[in-house]
């Protein structure tokens, strides 16, 4: 007779599943409460302690990790060694495995679990099982994923027993189940322990979607989320209308969603291939998105928008006359979606946190061969700025400062943000020279930037970008301050009457 040893947490469909393989002549063997629950519907089943001959012992902690059990699992079934020794220890096969893991993840993601608790969820036997019967998968079947159940029902009525293929496809499961639940333990010791970089580094993430394909056509591509802390990440949104997200969408809405964590009064980002190239802030939604538009009406067309307000009415009706990509926002009148709805491909993301900030995360880029990871940049100035020219900004000018270092940080390197009144009026992101970034904005903005405050992501190697400035007429800058040729900027600061901050910090975005 086969024999089956099904031991899980998640009951869904087990019974169903067991009854199928009791009709099919199987025997089964449980533990605890599955057993228990075999019993109540009326399914025959044998207790792993009357397999063991031993109690289960130490709060459950102990039950199959016996000889009889992995024994009768790990037995390679055509070797005659194997086979002799299993008559000589009265070990019997078990052909199939079925079982899933105490709920480590749950327990980390409910606020209210202490440590105590985090730790008896745990699971021993049940991977030692698990990776048991995945290691002899010429043998056993084992099931993880209650969705396999229907599978391999079906080919056991179908021809007696389970298909290589798919028992190699089950272990591979198991193998990808096991290392995800190591790791959410690993991560959370670290995180415990608040170790930062450890010798060795497992990163887990669960698959939200499959993408159409990534970058380009031929690059295939997948979407995944963290296990914790998603509020107010792009993972967490609610997809309400239009075409599905696609790869560059995903990474464009994100770079989009970090700027705008930067600004807490209403506030629309606009934004293309992840760099703001219009950001807006107003006492209403719809002012900030005017002046977000105004700020760059060609590179808004096919871009992002991301807004920290409830879209209303009247800014509806603005955006629905320009080609967008993605809206995301916390939320959406009744008459907004009634507007933004009738264009069908536009997405339009719901995200309720949207305003949270303050994660406890890092940022990881894949290099050939390798892995960079590094704290994510939570800064944004020193405690002190510190005004090193002669002339202090007035108070338009301080306000205008951060506003363009809040954007300069969220611009690829080299890069520079010039703003005027809660506006960029500028964007230079991504230049291989300063200078060069500078000019772009400078060219960007046009007579807009007269009268603006610069902000540089690090600081001028040269005096070459002041004296652009001046020529362009922007009347306060705010950089990081640190080179060897400080003076020289600020002696050119002073001579043009420019004010100049220093924060003390910089923000290369590589």
């Amino acid at each position: 007779m086969k024999r089956a040893l099904i031991s899980v947490f998640d009951k869904t469909n087990i019974v169903e599943f067991a009854r199928e393989l009791d009709q099919l002549g199987w025997e089964i063997i449980s533990t605890g409460g599955t057993s228990a629950k075999f019993k109540a519907e009326g399914i025959p089943v044998m207790d792993i302690s009357d397999l063991t001959q031993f109690p289960e012992c130490f709060d459950g902690r102990v039950k199959t990790l016996h000889p009889n059990v992995e024994g009768g699992i790990l037995a390679i079934r055509d070797n005659e060694m194997h086979q002799k020794q299993m008559k000589e220890l009265g070990i019997e096969a078990i052909d199939i495995v079925v079982c899933n893991l105490y709920p480590f993840k749950q327990t980390i993601l409910n606020p209210e679990a202490g440590h105590e608790e985090i730790i008896e969820n745990i699971d021993i036997g049940g991977p030692t099982m698990l990776r048991a019967a995945a290691k002899n998968y010429k043998f056993v079947s084992v099931i993880t994923d209650p969705k396999d159940y229907d599978t391999v029902i079906a080919e056991l009525k179908e021809n007696g027993s389970t298909s290589f293929e798919t028992k190699e496809l089950l272990a591979a499961k198991v193998f990808q189940h096991t290392a995800h639940y190591d790791a959410l333990i690993s991560n959370y010791f670290n995180t415990k322990l608040d170790i930062k970089s450890p010798d060795t580094i497992t990163l887990t993430y669960e698959k939200k979607q499959d993408l159409r394909y990534g970058e380009n056509p031929h690059q295939k591509a997948s979407f995944y989320a963290q296990i914790k802390e998603t509020e107010g990440t792009l993972t967490a949104a609610n997809k309400i209308h239009g075409k599905e997200l696609s790869y560059n969408n995903i990474g464009d809405t994100d770079g989009a969603l970090e700027t705008l964590k930067e600004y807490t009064e209403p506030t629309i980002v606009a934004a293309k291939h992840a760099n703001p190239c219009g950001i807006g802030s107003a006492p209403t939604i719809a002012e900030a998105f005017k002046k977000a538009y105004e700020a760059d009406p060609v590179s808004i067309f096919g871009g992002i928008i991301a807004s920290n307000r409830e879209i209303d009415a009247a800014t509806a009706e603005i955006m629905s006359s320009i080609f967008l990509e993605v809206i995301v926002a916390p939320s959406y009148s009744a008459e907004a979606l009634e507007i933004l709805t009738k264009k069908k491909n536009l997405r339009l993301l719901e995200l309720p946190e949207i305003l949270k900030t303050g994660y406890s995360t890092f940022k990881a880029r894949t290099v050939l061969g390798g892995l960079l990871i590094q704290e994510q940049d939570q800064e944004l100035f020193n405690d002190e700025l510190k005004v090193v020219s002669e002339r202090q900004p007035s108070e338009r000018e301080m306000e205008d400062l951060i506003f363009a270092w809040k954007a300069v940080k969220h611009a690829k390197s080299n890069g520079i943000a010039i703003a005027k009144n809660l506006t960029t009026t500028g964007v230079g992101p991504g230049q291989v020279s300063r200078i060069w970034a500078l000019e772009n904005a400078i060219r960007q903005g046009g007579e807009n930037i007269k009268g603006s405050a610069m902000a540089s992501d690090a600081f001028f190697p040269f005096g070459d970008c002041v004296e652009a400035a001046n020529e362009a007429g922007i009347t306060a800058i705010i950089q990081p301050g640190g080179s060897i040729r400080d003076q020289e900027s600020i002696d050119l600061a002073n001579k043009y009457k420019i004010a100049m901050v220093f924060t003390g910090m910089r923000h290369f975005k590589h």
